[in-house]
């Protein structure tokens, strides 16, 4: 989960923006809170959750790592609770080792850290099969040519649906996400671009792209994400995403069904 030049474009319909409502905030004068990034997800674990505080929107990428929390993920469709080891006494990052992601279960992460509970639920969608990464040739407003991926997938009849994209190119992850809602593609067979609005795809690039279902709460966390940060390309945890974390933190904590494939851009 990388948190360094994260921009969030948004892969739905520009009529889909319209319709939500974003909160501005000063991100420059933000309090540090308790950041916690958690998932699971269907492939094989061990899962994390990365604990870290907060940082000024203006100041350098260094967040500073929390190392005292106690950390459960309990399945509450099974019933199997699982305390999660640091990987080190100073990282911040706490392993999963004993939780399997399992479509269509619920997972709760409970973190309790100096007297306090801070508490997520998420419900992990079925896999939505990715058919097959394209691309498409567009040109930017100074008629540069530039080369988009376009996932391509049946959305399932039924409205509800959620996916989150991202992009590994040659190795390197771009720093966009995307997400899209099936609200006015319900049903439907999906062709859509990837849009990149700072780093072009060449011919011949090695790219891999992670397809994520997940939940509402999550699919609403990465929208507001873009909206508090007008999708720049600085980045600090802003301070007003519509987390799914109770107690105060910051964050988010997502269960999801994932897939990836990797294609030479052509």
């Amino acid at each position: 989960m990388r948190r360094t030049n994260i921009a969030l474009i948004l892969a739905a319909l520009t009529a889909l923006a319209a319709c939500k409502k974003v909160v501005n905030v000063d991100l420059n004068n933000a309090t540090p809170q308790i950041v916690i990034e958690g998932e699971v997800t269907n492939q094989r674990g061990p899962h994390v959750v990365r604990i870290t505080r907060s940082v000024p929107f203006s100041s350098s990428n260094v967040f500073p790592p929390v190392t005292n929390a106690d950390v459960y993920i309990t399945d509450s469709t099974n019933g199997i609770v699982d305390h999660l080891s640091q990987v080190n006494s100073d990282s911040g990052v706490y392993l999963a080792r004993g939780t399997v992601g399992v479509t269509q279960h619920t997972y709760v992460l409970t973190v309790t850290l100096d007297g306090k509970e801070y508490r997520a639920v998420s419900t992990m969608p079925k896999a939505v099969p990715l058919d097959s990464v394209t691309f498409a040739l567009n040109y930017d407003f100074s008629n540069k040519q530039e080369i988009n991926a376009v996932v391509n997938f049946q959305d399932p009849p039924g409205l509800g649906n959620y996916y989150q994209f991202t992009e590994e190119v040659n190795g390197r992850k771009i720093p966009n996400i995307f997400v899209f809602e099936d609200r006015l593609s319900d049903g439907r067979y999906i062709q859509q671009p990837l849009f990149n609005d700072s780093a072009y795809l060449k011919k011949d690039d090695t790219l891999a792209v992670t397809m994520n279902c997940v939940d509402k709460n999550i699919h609403d966390y990465f929208f507001t994400l873009a909206g508090a940060t007008s999708n720049s390309f600085q980045t600090a945890t802003p301070a007003n995403p519509n987390t799914n974390i109770t107690g105060g933190a910051l964050g988010y904590f997502s269960a999801h069904s994932s897939q990836r494939t990797t294609i030479i851009v052509y």
